[in-house]
């Protein structure tokens, strides 16, 4: 490929709509152009790292058996109504694209496809002699992001690869889930960026186990917490900890405090010398749920902790999916919604807050359940003595204590947001690590959750049907050639990788007017290209500063520049990555990368 022929624009300010490295990196090099909020046009030469990438995936899914496929992106409402999930997609805040046809048919254009395949299994697989079973595709998918940003990271529209996989039985289940694992790993290696598999939230898919891969990188949108031994990493939605050990308060009668103006943790501290670390917080918040129930929620944490309302949305739809439908959205208790707002004193509310409070309370013409759901953080139920709201404006409790009379013990549970210093359970003498990491893939082990919806079922070796077990497992293909940029950049611009660059070179003529200099490039050039490179020439009637700074900023892995010395036939070779430099007879210098290149394009770090 010639730069004359590539349609190449590149840009010397960064976009202003970009925040991050990589998105200012590749639209400045030409790689994307942004058409409306949240849709980018792959350019030429991003739809060649893409394509790599892609091969590259394609290879490692074909080797653990799996079978390619391609789906509709466009899905019927009715297949997402039997899994119960076409409520929480397309209401509220749901992200699905959803509309309907000339028949006024309900229908979805697909985030994701576990609805269809399953459906197309519960046609296809009907004994156990076909399983295991897994098909794949990759193809574009849809998200309605509220906020679209980051480029390719958060976009309304992105290509991914997805797979699933059906059996028999969880062992086998949990056998190609390992498989995948596997094959994951030999992907992001691969594709040369450094990724670490963490525990993670299975979030709306389902299931019961899943990992998350992440690429390490400061402007990652996820918090990992891990361990200093490595035995032990997690995305912080999913993560669990020991809090640090709280201050006991001095053993004493249970007292009744003034505390006027004192409505947050740190007045009431700060104005009493207590630790937030002794006190108990309660948040009022209220869960809506698709039957239209509004369940309003009493939660109490210890003062110094936060909630994660990833854990707090999975205990509900546990607890309370199969009653009242699926959970649409959680936020603050209303004031407007209450009859009487005056009988909760805000600022001083305890875990003992009385369901009167709530009786004759609506929303938007609806009526609130009459009473709380209680649960308390372990952090809060581990307190022996604490300071908390006596549900009296100005008055707190100092000393109060669980118990079944005046302070009965709520449900207890997991909510609290694991951090960076909390001990370890594995090891409480070991402390979590924080670390930011850009999502790049997802597995899961979906159970049985979408073929028992579907009614995706097999003869087993008994003669009797059950249902299928599954498995899912995703990489965001577009969102990865991002995260390769983030990861592998620097002041001059992108440093691809060499198994997905564009191109694994770039012929620099340093003076497009010298013929001597045409002519040692052009022989260069088809040589390389006869011996398989990836090569691009700069035949661009440009000075050799521009030209210089075009390669950098395109990231292309290695320069080999033709100029003074042509006469002679001596070039310049440069490694992107390294800035390293090495001038010599050219053909010396070919021989030498091309044997280079061998090794770079297998992906090893």
């Amino acid at each position: 490929m010639r730069v004359s022929r590539l349609l190449l624009v590149t840009l010397r300010d960064d976009p202003a709509e970009a925040e991050i490295p990589s998105h200012r990196l590749l639209v400045r090099a030409g790689y994307i152009r942004r058409v409306a909020s949240g849709i980018y046009a792959y350019l030429p030469l991003m739809w060649r790292v893409l394509r790599k990438i892609s091969a590259i995936v394609r290879e490692e899914m074909d080797s653990t058996g799996a079978l390619e496929t391609l789906l509709p992106q466009l899905q019927p409402a009715e297949l997402w109504q039997r899994s119960g999930r076409w409520t929480g997609y397309t209401d509220g805040e749901g992200i699905m694209f959803n509309l309907r046809d000339r028949q006024d048919r309900a229908l979805g254009l697909g985030p994701t496809h576990e609805e269809v395949v399953t459906t197309l299994a519960a046609d296809l697989l009907r004994s156990y002699r076909q399983l295991p079973a897994t098909l794949y595709q990759i193809q574009t998918k849809f998200r309605d992001e509220i906020r679209p940003r980051f480029g390719l990271m958060r976009s309304r529209e992105f290509i991914m690869k997805d797979a699933y996989s059906f059996h028999a039985s969880s062992s086998d289940l949990e056998s190609t889930y390992a498989v995948m694992e596997a094959a994951y790993k030999r992907i992001f290696a691969r594709c040369g960026v450094q990724s670490l598999a963490v525990e993670a939230d299975s979030g709306a898919i389902g299931g019961s186990a899943s990992k998350e891969f992440m690429v390490s990188a400061a402007a990652g949108e996820d918090l990992i917490l891990m361990s200093p031994d490595n035995s032990y990493a997690a995305n912080q939605e999913k993560a669990q900890s020991l809090a640090p050990e709280a201050e006991l308060l001095p053993e004493a009668e249970c007292l009744l405090i003034d505390t006027p103006g004192q409505t947050s943790i740190e007045s009431i501290c700060s104005s009493n010398g207590f630790k937030p670390n002794q006190t108990v917080k309660v948040l009022l918040l209220l869960a809506r749920f698709s039957s239209g129930h509004l369940q309003p929620l009493l939660l109490s944490l210890r003062g110094d902790q936060q909630l994660n309302d990833v854990k707090l949305s999975n205990l509900l739809t546990r607890a309370h999916a199969t009653k009242w439908g699926s959970l649409l959205q959680i936020n603050p208790l209303d004031i407007a919604s209450l009859a009487d707002a005056s009988l909760i004193p805000f600022g001083y509310v305890g875990p003992q807050l009385s369901d009167n409070v709530l009786l004759g309370s609506k929303l938007d013409g609806s009526s609130l359940a009459p009473n709380f759901l209680r649960y308390a953080d372990t952090s809060a139920a581990e307190l022996v003595r604490f300071v908390c709201g006596a549900n009296r404006l100005d008055q707190h409790l100092v000393g109060a204590e669980w118990n079944s009379s005046t302070m009965p013990l709520p449900e207890v549970h997991d909510l609290r947001s694991a951090q960076a210093g909390d001990r370890c359970l594995h090891d409480p003498s070991q402390i979590l690590q924080a670390t930011r990491g850009i999502e790049v893939g997802h597995i899961f082990q979906l159970g049985r959750k979408y073929s028992e919806a579907l009614e995706a079922r097999f003869t087993n070796e008994q003669g009797q049907e059950e249902a299928l077990w599954m498995g899912c497992y995703g990489i965001g293909v577009s969102r990865l050639a991002q995260a390769a940029v983030e990861q592998h950049h620097d002041g001059a611009g992108i440093i691809w990788p060499v198994p997905i660059a564009p191109f694994e070179l770039v012929l620099v003529i340093a003076s497009a007017q010298d013929s001597q200099q045409v002519q040692l490039a052009e022989n260069l050039y088809e040589q390389f290209l006869k011996a398989g490179v990836d090569v691009l020439l700069d035949d661009r009637n440009e000075r050799a500063g521009v030209k210089f700074k075009d390669a950098e900023l395109l990231g292309i892995p290695w320069r080999m520049v033709i100029g003074r010395g042509a006469s002679t036939g001596a070039v310049e070779l440069v490694e992107r990555c390294s800035g390293n430099k090495q001038e010599g007879e050219a053909q010396s210098l070919v021989s030498w990368l091309l044997e280079r290149l061998i090794v770079q394009r297998a992906g090893s770090l």
